[in-house]
């Protein structure tokens, strides 16, 4: 594929854009939608979106080859995200102001670095542990709203889980980096694997009582835009970017969109806690990315 950065830019805003109204999608959907209602009808579009595209692509016969050679692999992956991950996730959305998970769920990045010592191999720079103090004293800010000495949490279970999906998250990327398959078949397969698992959980401790259109509406966008297309388009920025290290960069324009978005369409006082916590974080994740007297990528 030909480089094109302005074509990189547009896609991975478009992603941007999507990963923006997560926060305010999940809120709002969860008025309408149990966790795992929540989770079966989004997983399920997705999963629709994406074998539309395998198809349009000519690659479902993949699913099939790739299945066959590592299933294993692909049901730990598939139990990893999209199950165990939006579980907690969501879970803590439903405990926790949006701007406070989704915040919190922003140090995943510092917990991969943390994560990829002893699975991977890796060594921590200096800066890093800079970055991983910066970011999860910016997460305590967030989660005990500015008072970080009484240790008082908003609400310790919905922050526990919040940081639990960044250990999911970051356990899910680890395994994958040796994961050779094309990246929609493998997000297919995930999917796939995982529907069955979702749909029992939700036979068990939820139920099929799907009557509310504000949750089928809020379902279905998250499950084609964040959980699908928002994938896709990213993946397209990566392969037209001739600069990755600037594309990645645009992320960070998510969290302050998000907090927007919530203030207007959820209502949501932004607390100041929660924007000197998010400053912290992102300025960790800067020091993260930063490689000193190298170009970027």
């Amino acid at each position: 594929m030909q480089k094109n950065q302005r074509k990189a830019v547009i896609f991975a805003l478009g992603a941007v854009a999507c990963w923006s109204t997560v926060a305010t999608a999940f809120k709002l959907t969860l008025a309408h939608f149990s966790v795992l209602q929540l989770l079966l009808v989004a997983s399920s579009s997705s999963l629709l979106l994406l074998l539309g595209l395998l198809g349009y692509q000519q690659k479902l016969g993949l699913l099939v080859d790739w299945l066959k050679r590592k299933p294993g692999f692909f049901m730990l992956s598939g139990l990893l995200n999209p199950l165990f991950y939006y579980l907690a996730l969501l879970y803590a959305y439903d405990l926790l102001p949006g701007q406070q998970a989704q915040t919190l769920n922003y140090t995943w990045a510092i917990t991969l670095t943390l994560l990829s010592v002893p699975f991977l191999g890796q060594k921590i720079r200096g800066q890093d542990w800079i970055a991983i103090f910066l970011g999860y004293l910016g997460a305590a800010v967030i989660a005990t709203r500015g008072d970080l000495f009484s240790l008082n949490f908003v609400d310790t279970t919905g922050v526990a889980l919040a940081l639990v999906s960044t250990l999911i998250w970051s356990g899910y990327w680890i395994i994958n980096t040796r994961n050779q398959a094309d990246p929609l078949v493998a997000l297919t397969l995930n999917f796939l694997l995982a529907l069955p698992w979702i749909f029992l959980a939700t036979w068990i401790w939820s139920d099929f009582q799907l009557l509310a259109w504000q949750g089928w509406v809020g379902a279905l966008y998250l499950g084609f835009f964040e959980m699908g297309f928002a994938f896709v388009l990213w993946l397209l920025a990566m392969q037209y970017a001739e600069s990755t290290a600037r594309i990645s960069n645009l992320i960070f324009i998510s969290p302050f969109v998000s907090l927007v978005l919530l203030n207007l369409l959820v209502g949501e006082a932004i607390y100041p806690a929660t924007l000197v916590g998010l400053v912290m974080i992102i300025a960790a994740l800067g020091i993260q990315q930063y490689r000193s007297g190298k170009k970027p990528i």
